[in-house]
């Protein structure tokens, strides 16, 4: 008995899957590149980095290891769209350390500041203290974890992304734009424009979040909206008056 042909209608078109990871992830790293550079142009990349007016040798150091941070990861991302894992993976052991280094390095730049009285103007410099911390600490657990899943490519990459999503408000808050400029906390908002980003292309390509997009990028919001109620309590200015009572 002969069957009826399925209605076009009725036919379902299978996901495209990981066939365009390479160009969204070495793509959006491009982005991040680019939003670094256009965040800190004035005051350090055209200013001649080595010779910029920065207030410290820390904030030098800092952003040098920034700038490699990403650099670094348009080369990752290149790497693996080129199919040079190979070259990608040793790579990775220097990128490994050298995001450990970030971390120590965000630490002292964000006490350096604080014993600045600096910050985002119009801010308390202990209460301001807190953005930079919970920065190296959204970076440094998802980097891990992106270290811990370095066998698994899918995850890999998102953690990494997620993780250098959480270095960019620094950049955001600096572009040239008036509702803007120092306003970390609209910054962040802002900054989750790229997680939006992964999101909408987990969805597309696989009709579901990945969990790591799920939980890196939970964790990251849950961070970032918490510790500013935190940092207007008395426990928070405690604990940063004892800080700049030990480097100062």
């Amino acid at each position: 008995m002969a069957t009826a042909p399925a209605h076009p209608g009725s036919l379902t078109q299978s996901p495209p899957g990981r066939r365009f990871d390479h160009f969204f992830f070495t793509s959006m790293s491009i982005v991040m590149l680019a939003t670094v550079f256009a965040g800190f142009a004035r005051t350090y990349f055209l200013a001649g980095m080595v010779r910029a007016p920065l207030p410290s040798l820390i904030i030098h150091i800092h952003g040098a290891a920034f700038t490699a941070w990403i650099l670094l990861l348009v080369a990752q991302s290149s790497l693996v769209a080129a199919h040079r894992v190979d070259i990608h993976r040793r790579l990775g052991i220097a990128g490994c350390l050298l995001g450990c280094l970030m971390v120590v390095l965000g630490v002292m730049a964000a006490t350096d500041s604080l014993a600045r009285s600096a910050g985002a103007p119009g801010r308390d410099a202990k209460a301001f203290y807190i953005v930079p911390l919970t920065d190296m600490l959204i970076f440094g657990t998802v980097l891990f974890f992106a270290y811990r899943g370095r066998r698994r490519p899918t995850e890999h990459k998102r953690l990494i992304y997620i993780a250098t999503t959480a270095l960019l408000i620094a950049a955001i808050a600096r572009l040239p734009v008036a509702f803007l400029y120092r306003q970390p906390s609209i910054a962040a908002l802002l900054s989750y424009s790229f997680l939006l980003a992964l999101v909408a292309y987990d969805l597309w390509s696989t009709r579901k979040v990945h969990p790591a997009t799920l939980w890196a990028g939970g964790f990251l919001i849950f961070i970032q909206q918490v510790r500013f109620p935190i940092s207007q309590t008395a426990a928070w200015h405690a604990f940063a008056t004892w800080v700049l009572a030990l480097v100062t």
